[in-house]
Parts: C-alpha cells; sequence; structure tokens
C-alpha cells in the first residue's frame, strides 16, 4: 500500500504538511474541520501537492523533514523547483528490508 505526503495551502498562507493513504479523503476531512487542530484554526484553501511513498515509515520521516522547511521551501518543493528529499539514504537504509 502506498503512502502519501501532501501539502496544503491554508487560508492565511501557511502550508500544513500530512501523510495519507488516501490524500483526497484526508483533504475533505480537513476543509470540514475534522482533520488537524492546525487546518481547523488555518482553514484550507487548496491541495498543492502530493508525493506517493513506499511506506508508512518513510511517508513519516519524510514529514519530519519536511516540516522543518520554510514555506518558501514548501512551496518550491511543490512546484518542483526543490526535489523531494526521499532519495537521502537515512530515509530508505532503515526500511530496505519492507
Amino acid at each position: 500500500m502506498s503512502w502519501f505526503l501532501y501539502l496544503i495551502e491554508c487560508s492565511d498562507a501557511s502550508i500544513y504538511t500530512g501523510i495519507a493513504v488516501d490524500v483526497q479523503a484526508r483533504y475533505q476531512q480537513h476543509l470540514d474541520g475534522k482533520g488537524a487542530r492546525y487546518t481547523r484554526s488555518h482553514p484550507p484553501q487548496r491541495l498543492l501537492a502530493s508525493f506517493a511513498v513506499p511506506n508508512r515509515s518513510i511517508a513519516s520521516r519524510l514529514e519530519y523533514h519536511v516540516k522543518r522547511l520554510s514555506p518558501a521551501q514548501k512551496r518550491a518543493l511543490a512546484d518542483g523547483t526543490l526535489p523531494l528529499p526521499l532519495a537521502q539514504p537515512a530515509l530508505l537504509d532503515a526500511d530496505a528490508g519492507e
């Protein structure tokens, strides 16, 4: 089963980062006010991007890394000018056996 890392632009121009198996269903939860606490106080405006990853472990590690990026870097990631750090060996080594 593939997991996804996704980026949501909120109404205040902030960018929320999350992971899910079904991005559209999760985005709808955010829109309905049933998603993360952050998106309840910063309403989602649009889904910026989503990226398929092999498993939840890698998705979680990637989420941790991406959440530390600046909003400008997250926008660059969404528009493809900044590469997804999935190729980092540290993210993949621990999951080689999965």
